[in-house]
């Protein structure tokens, strides 16, 4: 039955239990047996549970799933995926595959440990048939828990399992609000990052699409869109690497070359600074789902969509962010890796970042800078056509700037803001704070 009222966990459990036609398998590793868990203590769990098992130590996990990958991977995840199925399906498709909707439920967590020093994450994954003896399809989550503690954490697995074995059986065909029902009562309390959907339950969906609704929905501070491949988790693709991030809107025609430019050279910069000492160095271009402006109406989906994709053309991969602000994007960079993270703006982005007040901090302008450099960040201050700057400060109303030129270009260290954010801005220069690259020896058209 699809309706739009909201049942609570308890309720969702019991229906499925109640429901004849689904039967299925549950394999987690990491976080006990959560999920499980509901079925089994809700009633009836004899009409849904055909098997509960937790491969906790890792010899027998390799025994049952393969070995030579990691134990909380997508990798892992698949091999579960697989072994649990066949063996379902095997042991059971002869008996009652004629009116059974199988399914089987896979997870494997890593829970926040011991001394609290981990980033608490996982995989989730559900195989499901909708109807019996029909074709399997597949829906992979990659989560990030933000409870700070294991038993909280441990209740907002359990809550998400129910959701989306419900949400499969039950809401399927309300795919505009699917994702928020899979986090209905844990919103806050995990993220997902990551969706990957597969096979005839989801002919038509769009995977684009999901990614985005994650971090407009709220449901995701930030999402990967790669320029090859299946998308990632952020957890994986920052993990311990230095980062040079391009944040803009890339509206303008053409801008998405002059982008990647702009990329490449904040790339190159940063090698020259960090000489001998190089850790493998990612470049990703920088969207937010938010208004440039409070007073703007958000982006749809689609138009995010075309410029993620006129990045990604070009060979661009693209994180989108549910907020606008640089410092929101420090904030989740440095949670993956403690190494060096650079953004790389033009000089109309530098004004607009110097002018906008911040409303949402109690200490303003101040409070945004020192949350946007904390942690080893700086800024790369690309140079800019003296005739672009001037539209740029003009777009944005700002007064009282001002700046010399050099063969028409301008750079961060000819740029001057009025007082008093002269003093603090010659201060973030002579830091090295805000770094003012060379002017380009080819012109780059706007920015």
């Amino acid at each position: 039955m699809e309706c739009g009222e909201k049942v609570n966990t308890h309720q969702k459990a019991l229906e499925i239990n109640l429901d004849k036609t689904s039967y299925g398998s549950f394999a987690e590793i990491g976080a006990g047996q959560e999920v499980a868990r509901w079925f089994l203590v809700v009633g009836g769990a004899s009409g849904t549970v055909a098997k509960s098992i937790s491969a906790y130590d890792k010899e027998v996990s390799d025994d049952l799933y393969g070995s030579g990958v990691r134990y909380v991977s997508r990798q892992r995840l698949e091999s579960m995926l697989d072994s649990e199925w066949a063996q379902l399906i095997k042991q059971l498709c002869p008996s009652r595959g004629s009116t059974t909707r199988f399914f089987s439920f896979v997870d494997t967590i890593s829970a926040r440990n011991f001394a609290g020093t981990n980033e608490p994450h996982g995989w989730v994954g559900l195989r499901f048939q909708l109807e019996p003896g029909g074709p399997n399809s597949d829906i992979i989550l990659h989560i990030n828990m933000l409870d700070r503690s294991t038993p909280l954490e441990q209740e907002a697995i359990g809550i998400l399992g129910v959701n989306l074995i419900y949400a499969i059986f039950f809401q399927l065909r309300m795919r505009e609000s699917f994702l928020d029902n899979v986090a209905q009562d844990i919103e806050g309390r995990l993220e997902i990052d990551s969706v990957e959907v597969r096979g005839a339950a989801f002919e038509g969906w769009d995977q684009r699409t999901m990614l985005a609704q994650l971090v407009c929905a709220g449901l995701a501070e930030a999402v990967l869109f790669p320029s090859k491949g299946l998308s990632a988790p952020p957890l994986e693709v920052l993990h311990k690497k230095a980062v040079v991030l391009a944040p803009g809107s890339f509206k303008q025609p053409g801008s998405a070359r002059a982008a990647m430019r702009m990329l490449a050279s904040g790339q190159e910069q940063l090698r020259g600074e960090l000489g001998e000492k190089d850790p493998l160095i990612g470049g990703f271009f920088c969207l937010s789902a938010m208004p440039l402006w409070d007073a703007d109406t958000p982006p749809d989906i689609a138009d995010i969509l075309e410029r993620i994709d006129g990045l990604r053309a070009h060979g661009g991969d693209v994180l989108l962010f549910r907020e606008r602000e640089l410092y929101s994007m420090t904030s989740l960079i440095n949670r993956y890796t403690k190494e060096c993270i650079r953004f790389v703006i033009g000089l109309s982005l530098l004004v607009r970042t110097w002018e906008y007040r911040y409303t949402k901090l109690d200490g303003s302008f101040l409070e945004a800078l020192s949350r946007l450099l904390a942690q080893n960040v700086r800024i790369y201050a690309y140079p800019m056509t003296a005739p672009d700057l001037r539209r740029a400060i003009e777009s944005v109303s700002a007064k009282g700037w001002h700046w010399s030129e050099v063969n028409g270009w301008v750079s961060a260290q000819q740029l001057h803001p009025p007082s008093p954010l002269s003093h603090l801005y010659d201060y973030v220069l002579g830091s090295n704070f805000l770094v003012s690259m060379e002017i380009p020896a080819e012109p780059d058209g706007h920015q």
